[in-house]
């Protein structure tokens, strides 16, 4: 038995529940202790979902625990194509979603006056249910001080505003051009692409103001994260790579070449030289924030995930990447 620790708000904890749930993996969701303190008592960092194996080892941050869940359990309902360009194309979505999409995700949660009441109320319910709202109001509002206080740190500021909220709804657009086509992204069976874009949409579609927007301009997507909460019944198969390289996918590609793919070029550049700022053009308009030793290690991962496909496999996945403008930041 696998036991979870994590709470509902969390974009990174429902992403891992949800895994664990079409996996089939037998665990108990746990709310009922602090995630970042067992992680902090397990030497990890503060960092939430924690995964307590069945043998007693406890691990965090999603993705690693979703990769070392295939290493467990290889081809039990796997959620990495066997096909390794497929499996890169996915890998990119997920680390778009989970580096990039959660800046929307933050955005839209504490900038937006009801967005953070909303917040506050969910948050704190979650983690004391039945406390009554009187007595949880000073801790609202500290977590409340928090949270804004970050926000221009992890780039959500009013310059960069426009940048962020066009980017979700670019997002929402590729998917819904997707998910009017077939159940997933990848196929008729969910990839770590699926769930990595499912954490952070999921906050999106219960937040006050981005969940109108998704009602609004993407219904099939809000289906889909109810479909996806729980696809332990879900049998499919994956679709080939040209099948899945076209329309929304290929519109997916070409908004991380305008929007992820540099920022995190520019991020591990910064990070590199010792600067004390991220600033990169996207979209036309300037982008600015603080550089982050977490996301330049996620960058190293992923191009050196590129560079291991093997050459019949670059043949077929270079010239997507090439007309979508993500080859020349890979390379």
């Amino acid at each position: 038995m696998y036991r979870l620790y994590g709470i509902n708000p969390s974009p990174y904890s429902v992403k891992v529940r949800a895994i664990l749930r079409y996996r089939r993996l037998p665990f108990v969701w746990d709310t009922n202790r602090d995630a970042r303190e067992i992680a902090r008592s397990a030497s990890l960092p503060p960092v939430i979902p924690v995964l307590q194996f069945p043998d007693g080892m406890v691990l965090n941050d999603s993705t690693p625990l979703a990769l070392e869940l295939e290493r467990r359990h290889p081809e039990e309902r796997s959620i990495v194509p066997d096909d390794p360009a497929l499996a890169f194309v996915s890998a990119l979505l997920e680390d778009m979603a989970d580096e990039w999409l959660t800046k929307a995700m933050f955005h839209y949660r504490w900038y937006y006056a009801p967005d953070r009441r909303f917040a506050q109320i969910w948050i704190s319910g979650d983690r004391a249910p039945g406390t009554p709202e009187s007595a949880r109001a000073a801790a609202m509002q500290t977590f409340n001080d928090r949270q804004v206080g970050r926000m221009a740190m992890v780039g959500c500021t009013e310059e960069n505003r426009p940048v962020i909220e066009g980017s979700y709804r670019a997002v929402l657009s590729a998917l819904e051009a997707v998910l009017a086509d077939r159940p997933f992204l990848l196929g008729s069976r969910p990839s770590l692409a699926d769930f990595g874009l499912f954490g952070q949409l999921q906050i999106l579609a219960t937040d006050p103001t981005p969940a109108l927007l998704m009602r609004e301009l993407a219904p099939n997507v809000f289906t889909w994260l109810l479909r996806l909460d729980d696809a332990s019944g879900v049998e499919g198969e994956w679709y080939s790579l040209e099948r899945i390289l076209s329309g929304g996918v290929r519109d997916l590609l070409h908004h991380a070449a305008a929007t992820y793919l540099p920022f995190m070029a520019a991020n591990a550049g910064a990070f590199a030289e010792g600067g004390a700022e991220v600033a990169v053009e996207l979209q036309g308009r300037p982008f600015r924030q603080a550089p982050f030793r977490y996301q330049a290690k996620c960058w190293d991962t992923l191009k050196h995930q590129f560079r291991r496909l093997a050459p019949q496999d670059r043949m077929r996945l270079d010239p997507v990447l090439r007309e979508t403008r993500c080859l020349v930041l890979l390379d």
